[in-house]
């Protein structure tokens, strides 16, 4: 398959952490599908980076599986040597790993706060830190880091999550500055709301979360995990060459309005 040469990815390897399902894995397809070679990494079982795996390769992409966690720094830097003498340098890196804790601030104890932070926001630069020596080194490279609508909306619940991916943001453009000049651009993508295994629950009919957000996207609709994969594959390729420090929200035009009065 002929890829466009701006948009070509043929022979790049590429990191996606937490990809073994979810937006994490719709990315990493689109990765897949512009001809990267795809390494998921995972850190909950075995078993289940094994079955991503299979699925990518069964959608006809070369792919590879690691478990490790991101939060753990010699795990991160021994999974990085370990991924550069098997499958090749890493060209770009997606930090989708994350979690989220919905539990009011008053209620939320220190340890659980920490921990998502220590996760979504710390670990993105523990994972990225390795990784982005080497790209310094070669003086190329592309991180994409996946912020979130909660990168510049606070909503009931979702305190330390917020936090950090607002911290992500600015992480995103402090990394940009410093690398910009050696020729490695870093950028976030923030996704909306997306129809995954982990909204299932709420996207059901008479369910109030689920009629608030298809009122308040103006699109009117949750978004596929698919819609993803273009602005990943933009955010990889040479086609962003220029392009660094920027957050791309792929939301359906929340962010661009204010909303609508629920029965106007």
């Amino acid at each position: 398959m002929s890829h466009h040469p701006l948009f070509d990815l043929t022979g790049k390897v590429a990191l996606v952490t937490g990809a073994t399902h979810g937006i994490g894995m719709a990315m990493a397809k689109g990765l897949g599908s512009a001809g990267a070679t795809i390494v998921v990494n995972g850190h909950s079982s075995q078993e289940k980076i094994d079955k991503a795996v299979a699925e990518y390769e069964a959608d006809g992409y070369k792919a590879f599986g690691y478990k490790f966690d991101v939060t753990k720094e010699d795990q991160v830097i021994a999974a990085v040597d370990k991924i550069e003498k098997e499958v090749g340098p890493i060209d770009i890196l997606v930090n989708n790993a994350g979690i989220i804790k919905r539990v009011p601030m008053l209620e939320m104890p220190v340890e659980e706060f920490q921990q998502v932070i220590d996760t979504d926001l710390v670990g993105v630069f523990t994972m990225t830190r390795p990784v982005a020596k080497k790209m310094v080194e070669r003086k190329q490279g592309k991180i994409i880091n996946i912020c979130s609508m909660m990168s510049e909306l606070g909503r009931d619940s979702v305190g330390a999550y917020a936090a950090a991916k607002g911290g992500l943001k600015m992480l995103t453009r402090n990394m940009a500055t410093e690398w910009a000049r050696h020729n490695v651009q870093v950028n976030g993508i923030g996704p909306g709301y997306f129809a995954t295994s982990q909204t299932a629950p709420i996207r059901v009919e008479g369910n109030p979360l689920n009629e608030f957000i298809i009122s308040r996207t103006p699109a009117g609709k949750w978004g596929d995990p698919d819609d993803l994969q273009g602005a990943a594959v933009f955010l990889s390729s040479k086609a962003s060459d220029f392009v660094t420090g920027q957050i791309v929200y792929v939301d359906g035009g929340i962010l661009a309005t204010i909303g609508k009065p629920a029965n106007e």
